[in-house]
């Protein structure tokens, strides 16, 4: 059964069983990744996904159920599932199924290039970067991983108010990381690329980058525990900037879990600083021209300046607040409820070069690894303490690596005291959202080392 017939089946029977509003959300998606491991295949898998969410408003209280099974069969299961979650929900807040945005942007997100690529190319990418990589210097050990994914979605948007929203989208990524090996000095780095054009992930330039980054950390040790200023490489600014992401969610400043609340209009970074979440960025991993309720999507500036301009919203925590919504209404999966969630979210591209960042140092260090995010970060009170590897700079200039260190301070405090912001945006590892910055300097850090 056509998703269309289904849909009209549902609101039918729905209508009949008493509910009001209604909406169903259809995901489908087809994952192709495979691993090669010393030119032999070591994982490979295709998996083929997708399910049927419907919410409808029973009684005025919202009720959620899903299904796997598309066809006439799963609607009397469905609706049943819904009325009975609904019944027993206790949330006092009334949830709302949206009749659409006046204006949809129109952006493609599908590559046809990259759906035609055939399975072989993409395992011939793969063993010439293993291989690429140990020829390109005699200490590279081992290729830990070399992955290439890509995956094509589908999602269908459709309510009893008249919203009927279809968007597909794809995106490819290749990672490697390599091990070198000097005697007893080992080491390890690791690059990752986001691309919807096969033709950017280029073998022999991705292991050259990845094994310079980790031949230049042999033979680190650790520095002086003491205060030092500090430039916080891109990804792994990056990387403490995700974990810190839900801080700007209204739902976690509404409840109190995160130190945002009241501070709209006021400075909470350096005025160097800017935030902004683009879901309609061309090569982002979450982009979107529409949020899980339906809401058209829009680049939102977070913070201007320094100063917090807004939060990211869905439709209820925007009208508790008294704002629109931002478009950041999220569900994980087809089996998930309405949360908050950004999508391309990051720090804005400063007018700094990092090889000037580097030369404006005294004396202080580069962080480009940060270990131990989740356990080691507090996101209510901003606290953090993290392993950390990087480079000793001296008079403006990389002095030696650096490992077996420990950094601390606080995630609100670091923005304040952001310096310099760099020119050199990079993401994160991708999940449900894509998070990125610049490489950043910060007035000071606490580090422990020896």
């Amino acid at each position: 059964m056509d998703i269309q017939n289904l849909k009209t089946a549902i609101f039918e029977a729905g209508k009949e069983m008493g509910f009001s509003d209604m909406e169903i959300s259809y995901v489908s998606s087809r994952e192709f990744s495979c691993d090669v491991f010393k030119e032999e295949i070591d994982k490979y898998r295709i998996a083929v996904e997708g399910g049927l969410s419907f919410r409808g408003v029973y009684n005025n209280k919202m009720g959620y159920a899903y299904t796997e099974k598309i066809d006439e069969s799963s609607v009397e299961m469905l609706l049943e599932n819904a009325r009975q979650n609904a019944m027993i929900i206790e949330d006092e807040e009334e949830e709302i199924i949206f009749e659409g945005s006046s204006y949809y942007e129109k952006i493609d997100f599908y590559s046809e290039d990259l759906e035609k690529v055939a399975t072989e190319a993409k395992l011939q990418f793969l063993k010439k970067l293993e291989k690429a990589c140990y020829e390109y210097h005699p200490m590279v050990d081992q290729v830990n991983h070399c992955l290439y994914q890509d995956e094509t979605s589908q999602r269908s948007l459709y309510n009893t108010k008249g919203l009927s929203k279809v968007e597909k989208s794809n995106i490819a990524l290749g990672y490697v990381s390599v091990v070198v090996k000097k005697e007893k000095d080992i080491k390890s780095s690791n690059k990752l690329i986001v691309t919807r054009d096969f033709k950017k992930l280029d073998p022999e330039k991705i292991a050259s980058e990845v094994v310079e980054e980790a031949l230049a950390r042999l033979g680190a040790s650790p520095v002086d525990s003491k205060n030092y200023p500090i430039l916080l490489k891109n990804t792994a600014a990056a990387g403490l900037l995700s974990v810190y992401s839900s801080i700007f969610s209204a739902v976690n400043v509404q409840k109190g879990r995160s130190q945002l609340k009241g501070k709209l209009g006021e400075a909470i970074a350096s005025g160097v600083v800017n935030i902004v979440d683009d879901p309609l960025m061309k090569d982002g991993v979450a982009s979107r021209s529409f949020d899980s309720e339906g809401v058209a999507s829009k680049k939102l500036s977070l913070v201007e300046d320094g100063l917090l301009k807004s939060l990211l919203h869905n439709l209820k925590t925007a009208r508790k607040d008294g704002v629109e919504s931002t478009g950041n209404a999220y569900k994980p999966s087809y089996k998930g409820t309405i949360s908050i969630a950004p999508s391309n979210f990051y720090i804005a591209k400063g007018g700094n070069n990092y090889e000037d960042m580097v030369a404006s140092l005294e004396e202080g260090l580069i962080i480009t690894e940060l270990q131990g995010l989740h356990a080691g970060a507090n996101i209510i009170s901003g606290d953090f303490s993290l392993a950390a590897e990087g480079y000793y700079v001296k008079e403006g200039k990389i002095a030696s690596p650096v490992n077996q260190i420990t950094v601390a301070g606080n995630f609100y405090q670091l923005l304040m005291d952001i310096e310099m912001v760099g020119n050199d945006l990079a993401f994160d590892f991708p999940s449900s959202s894509y998070i990125g910055s610049p490489t950043l300097k910060i007035t000071q850090l606490a580090v422990s080392g020896k």
